[in-house]
């Protein structure tokens, strides 16, 4: 039985999830904040820790306390269980046979090479051989997404988003100023140019293109001025909102070959 841990549990580690249960690898636990700060909420395991059950593209996922038999329970049902554990408490517990950091942090927030026969990182702030066994590109705008980095560093985080429907920063919801995030839309929903998809203390946050909104942070969210909140898909289409992105589906596809490498070199 390989165990496989995933730190973080927003939209690539939810890609990653999905592609490693789809591929039979399916003791995966996830873990990720008390409150989740996902943006791309319908494609999000991360979910299931407020709503207790969340299904991304026909794999569900279920929130699951410190105990080992629940999370066999979960597993036995055929789901991924998912935990409030931002220290990752359960990593001494499950003991998994592969970590993967997937929290996309652009930095490492405490993962260690000697956490697990096999670590994977995703993104850059992470060097191979160093912080973990591999690393993945995660770059949306690199000919090189997806790729096992055995040696060495992912690309640097250049702060523009991944092309949809041609728009990459136009399309971005920025937070106006700190305070709670008060929405008036959700996911999925149809906006126009310059309509008012929410409140920050106060102060509008209006939608920059039209189309879908395709990612925003949870209603009641503290915000910080500056802050990327979510985005808008100018495609229009509300069924891409609950589907997992090209660019997601990349990273996942790197994972999953880099645990190939590691179970042939090893024999497993």
């Amino acid at each position: 039985m390989h165990n496989i841990l995933i730190k973080g549990a927003g939209e690539k580690a939810s890609a990653v999830a999905h592609r490693l249960y789809e591929c039979g690898l399916r003791k995966i636990v996830m873990t990720d904040l008390p409150v989740p700060l996902a943006e791309r909420r319908g494609v999000s395991f991360c979910e299931a820790i407020i709503d207790w059950r969340k299904e991304v593209c026909g794999i569900i996922a279920q929130r699951a306390d410190f105990s080992i038999e629940m999370i066999g329970r979960i597993w036995s049902e055929g789901k991924i269980p998912v935990l409030a554990d931002p220290e990752t408490r359960i990593l001494n517990i499950l003991r998994p046979d592969t970590l993967i950091d997937a929290v996309m942090a652009k930095r490492n927030t405490g993962t260690r090479i000697s956490d697990a026969p096999l670590v994977i990182a995703l993104g850059p702030g992470f060097e191979a051989g160093k912080d973990a066994h591999l690393v993945i590109e995660t770059n949306p705008r690199s000919s090189n997404l997806g790729r096992v980095i055995s040696q060495g560093a992912g690309q640097e985080d250049t702060g523009i988003p991944a092309s949809v429907g041609g728009l990459d920063v136009d399309r971005i919801l920025i937070s106006p100023t700190d305070g709670p995030l008060r929405s008036y839309k959700d996911i999925g929903d149809k906006v126009a140019k310059n309509e008012v998809i929410a409140y920050v203390n106060g102060y509008p946050l209006a939608a920059p293109v039209p189309g879908v909104i395709w990612g925003l942070v949870r209603n009641g969210i503290r915000v910080k001025k500056g802050q990327k909140i979510g985005d808008i898909d100018p495609r229009g289409e509300k069924r891409f909102c609950f589907e997992i992105s090209v660019h997601a589906r990349a990273i996942a596809n790197g994972v999953l070959e880099a645990i190939f490498r590691y179970s042939t070199s090893c024999g497993m």
